[in-house]
């Protein structure tokens, strides 16, 4: 019997053995830290086996279902506030980058003819239960010149921001479709633009 336990005596110190958690804090405070040395015990190949090993198969559908709806919920609750605060980060790939910051900034710190029309249409309407016809053919008229104004408005406000462009950005970055962008965009209304503009009347970015 005494010879069997000092056999397994000497198979430990030769082998050693698995130490506790908190042997393993207490060496590593007694150990004292090197410079340039990562100071800390390597973990074993298994546990970091474990640590990378991820379900190829995900076996809790209504646990991922519920995840995804939750991450898709935050996308949208930062795409909405990107679009009140401008954040570049968050915006959706329609409004993203400083190309359409700065076609957006030079809409919104101009005054364009287009963004009347949606009054002046509220107005022809409430007009039109008037039964007198010198007053709706002013109106008609009126409103078709006001329509023509806006379009050359619009047309000449996108050469000018065309070269702007050009000078800042480069004649790659003015891609198809910014023309578009800016005309829709003057003409709506300043408040209910979206993303929401950014800069005050006048204060064309440089």
């Amino acid at each position: 019997m005494r010879e069997k336990a000092r056999a397994r005596h000497t198979v430990a110190l030769v082998f050693g053995r698995n130490k506790t958690l908190n042997e393993q804090q207490a060496e590593t405070v007694a150990r004292p830290q090197r410079e340039g040395a990562k100071n800390r015990p390597t973990p074993r190949r298994r546990d970091q086996e474990a640590a990378r090993k991820r379900p190829l198969v995900v076996t809790d559908r209504k646990a991922a279902r519920e995840a995804e709806r939750t991450h898709r919920r935050e996308a949208q609750l930062k795409q909405r506030s990107a679009m009140v605060t401008g954040d570049d980060a968050n915006l959706p790939a329609r409004d993203k980058g400083p190309v359409r910051r700065f076609v957006r900034d030079y809409v919104d710190a101009r005054w364009n003819l287009g963004e009347f029309m949606l009054p002046v249409m509220l107005v022809v309407l409430a007009l039109s239960f008037i039964r007198v016809a010198w007053v709706f053919a002013v109106v008609s008229v009126g409103v078709y010149v006001l329509i023509l104004v806006a379009a050359v408005d619009a047309f000449l406000m996108w050469r000018r921001l065309k070269k702007r462009l050009a000078a800042k950005f480069g004649e790659a970055k003015v891609e198809r479709g910014l023309a578009m962008y800016a005309v829709m965009r003057g003409f709506q209304i300043r408040r209910s633009r979206m993303p929401r503009p950014q800069v005050k009347r006048g204060q064309l970015p440089s």
